[in-house]
């Protein structure tokens, strides 16, 4: 029997019939260029600042170019993208994206550098709203768990191993290349969406009466971001969150935010947007609190401290197909919640680490937790998608991006003040014990069922109901 990881409905179905398996991979290449795209440029900063001639917190804005916009504008775009052509939006920004690749190579100063990443930026937010809506939308419900694993896996999979490529790129060919990698993989997917996707009715411009919403809800998740960004190296920077609470206030008590606060009052989309937080936040401290143990505590070099921090996307990887496959046949909520029991698992052995670990045995660990993170990457977000109201798939699908962005930005911050309120002797593993207790809360997220009232359904229906 079949059990179904959402609602009957079937949110953002391309039509033209049948299960358009090119265009679930099509999710998945996007899914890994967009977060191959956010750590792939970390280790050509110290070139490009001696190459472009410019300091090194102007090198750093060659990444936060990207980063802030991609975050910054997920929301607006989500709502953009519920009344837009599907088949355009991709072919657009996948073309501007390769363009603004292109131009950031060829950049002969850092202005013109950091304006192109900018604008990428502007453009990896549509790709990351249209990663869940691609996948969800071009299969059958029965198949979603199947379908949603492909981008769930390959994006984090992008993201971690970005800076081996880079370091590869960079040592034989120059940081140019580590732009000009990209542009082959946007070439191969503007051709499968030229040819698979069906035609629509061409792009429509966001509106001019959206851009003071836009504003808001940019200038709230920017200050947000920088402020953990910052808190990665100095805690007491968590204190400029303060600031992003008035914008992003208004931002939701006006036209812009009602319909995304009332999608977000849907049955279950609460608890399984706050486990991907969770899950996010557990995965990004992890990572930076072992790479950091490992060289500076164990003194193992950095080739060694990178292929054991491998040893979780490969976890992932091997996980991934087998999760979608037991969503679509169990269901997505059980299989997510396991996937999730396993994850906390893995992270919960971390925690006792110790001088006398080898980099195998941490290692192991880390794979054990990878192989959670790929069995319910993929059926947790089924679960998100599945919930959506058919006529605002794009915006729960910027949403959830955004929960997890903010888990990975989040995730370095919290830890970073972990280690410094435990003490150097005892920082490792207060910072790992952070990272465990986030994964565990996604566990009762995941479990909680769906209930829905009469008033939330009638506050749902009205918000869902407001127009573009």
């Amino acid at each position: 029997m079949t059990h179904h990881g959402g609602g009957s409905a079937e949110p953002g179905r391309i039509p033209g019939g049948g299960d358009r398996w090119l265009l679930v991979a099509l999710a998945g290449l996007l899914s890994f260029v967009a977060m191959l795209d956010m750590n792939i440029v970390n280790v050509a900063l110290a070139e490009i600042s001696r190459d472009l001639d410019v300091t090194a917190a102007t090198a750093q804005w060659v990444v936060l170019g990207y980063q802030l916009p991609v975050v910054a504008l997920l929301l607006p775009v989500g709502r953009w993208l519920d009344g837009a052509g599907r088949r355009s939006a991709v072919l657009a920004a996948t073309a501007g994206f390769g363009l603004c690749s292109a131009l950031a190579a060829a950049a002969p100063w850092a202005g013109l550098l950091v304006t192109a990443r900018l604008a990428q930026g502007a453009f990896g937010a549509v790709l990351f709203v249209l990663m869940p809506v691609l996948a969800v939308g071009s299969v059958r419900p029965e198949l979603r768990g199947r379908a949603m694993s492909v981008p769930a896996t390959l994006g984090p999979l992008g993201a971690v191993t970005g800076p081996a490529v880079g370091g590869l790129l960079l040592d034989g060919l120059g940081w140019r290349a580590v732009f000009l990698v990209k542009i082959p993989f946007c070439l191969l997917a503007l051709v499968v969406a030229w040819r698979a996707m069906p035609r629509d009715r061409g792009p429509r411009l966001p509106r001019t009466r959206a851009l003071p919403d836009v504003a808001l809800v940019a200038t709230g998740v920017t200050v947000l971001l920088v402020a953990l960004t910052l808190a990665a190296g100095d805690s007491s920077w968590l204190a400029l969150t303060v600031a992003a609470v008035p914008p992003l206030w208004l931002w939701l008590r006006g036209e812009g935010g009602r319909p995304v606060t009332g999608v977000l009052r849907t049955p279950g989309l609460p608890a399984a947007h706050g486990a991907v937080l969770a899950l996010a936040t557990g995965f990004a401290a992890t990572h930076y609190v072992v790479a950091l143990y490992l060289q500076r505590v164990n003194g193992v070099s950095a080739t060694a401290t990178g292929l054991t921090v491998l040893a979780f996307p490969l976890g992932m990887g091997l996980a991934g197909p087998l999760g979608g496959r037991l969503a679509d046949r169990y269901g997505a909520r059980p299989v997510a919640a396991v996937g999730a029991v396993v994850t906390s698992a893995g992270l919960l052995l971390l925690v006792p680490v110790d001088g006398g670990w080898s980099p195998g045995g941490v290692a192991c660990r880390l794979a054990l937790a990878g192989l959670g993170m790929g069995l319910g990457g993929g059926p947790t977000q089924a679960l998100v998608m599945g919930a959506a109201p058919p006529e605002r798939v794009a915006t729960v699908g910027s949403t959830v991006q955004l929960a997890r962005s903010l888990g990975f930005t989040l995730g370095p911050a919290l830890a970073t003040a972990a280690w410094g309120l435990a003490g150097s002797g005892h920082g490792a593993r207060a910072g790992l014990g952070l990272a465990a207790a986030a994964g565990c809360l996604s566990v009762p997220l995941l479990l909680l069922p769906a209930r829905r009232s009469a008033g939330t359904a009638a506050t749902t229906n009205a918000a869902t109901a407001a127009p573009n």
